[in-house]
């Protein structure tokens, strides 16, 4: 089943969800960045909350960013998004490893920390982007989201991220949003909690090989949900290019720039987001005076 994201209406369009399967752009993510199991289902859980918010921008030129920084030993993760959503991001620490929690799963809360904030930008086009921050309640990611939404966009909405695991890379991951509108009842709401708590991890119905759709009528109960949008096209996948690397480089200054011309004759940068290596020959730098 390929990376995939619906958005559908349950409840007689009184509830809404976003549905994402992330599995081959986690994995992706992991084998540019050499994360380890832990920091794979941490940068995982992160880059598929991204998907979700990234495909409800309008335009292409539209960018979103988040940032996670928590007390945990993972430090701070970045993501960055546009609407498709093509994602990329990095992790300040790769590799990191923790026993197994008191559920016996990765501890993701612990490698995250649950002191510090989430910060959400969203350049949709406006004079000033849009800026909310919120502050971490236990590092698992979905919980934290779950918060910002509560205090930042005022909406009491059920979050859900999953990513499973294994030696041989990621097996599984997705995660969902659902938010009930303003005419949902207290029945309602109190039939799709019930329905989200039976249902159980969506990375465990995504390995018994469940469709979103299916995910979906599970997570909610409701078995006639309408689904207004498809979407195929989300990715790992970083906008660099030496032109960009080169604008970047230049804002270290000119006695910089000579500095180098003069003790190594050229320069190398690497991209944080995809890890691919530009080079810049004497000549180049010397232009770039």
């Amino acid at each position: 089943m390929k990376d995939n994201i619906i958005k559908c209406l349950a409840y007689d369009g009184k509830i809404s969800v976003v549905c994402t399967q992330t599995t081959e752009l986690v994995e992706e993510a992991r084998k540019i960045h050499g994360l380890s199991p832990l920091v794979t289902a941490a940068f995982g859980r992160l880059l598929t909350m991204t998907v979700l918010i990234g495909c409800e921008m309008k335009s292409e030129q539209n960018k979103l960013t988040i940032q996670v920084k928590g007390n945990g030993p993972i430090g701070s993760m970045l993501t960055v998004s546009d609407n498709l959503p093509r994602v990329r991001g990095y992790v300040k620490n790769s590799v990191v490893d923790l026993p197994l929690n008191e559920f016996g799963k990765l501890d993701v809360g612990g490698a995250v920390g649950n002191v510090g904030f989430l910060n959400v930008i969203k350049d949709i086009g406006l004079k000033e982007p849009y800026v909310g921050i919120s502050p971490l309640v236990s590092g698992e990611i979905a919980d934290d989201f779950a918060s910002y939404f509560l205090n930042s966009e005022q909406t009491n909405s059920a979050v859900a991220l999953g990513v499973l695991v294994d030696k041989d890379g990621v097996r599984r991951s997705g995660g969902y949003i659902i938010t009930p509108m303003p005419d949902a009842t207290e029945e309602d709401i109190s039939m799709l909690e019930k329905s989200i708590f039976e249902a159980g991890a969506i990375s465990k119905m995504l390995e018994d090989g469940l469709e979103l759709e299916d995910i979906v009528k599970k997570v909610t109960g409701d078995k006639k949900i309408r689904i207004i949008e498809r979407n195929n096209n989300l990715r790992y996948e970083c906008n660099c290019s030496k032109e960009r690397m080169k604008e970047a480089f230049i804002t270290i200054g000119k006695e910089e720039i000579k500095k180098i011309i003069e003790e190594d004759e050229k320069a190398e940068m690497v991209c944080q987001f995809c890890n691919k290596k530009y080079l810049f020959s004497k000549e180049e730098l010397k232009n770039m005076l």
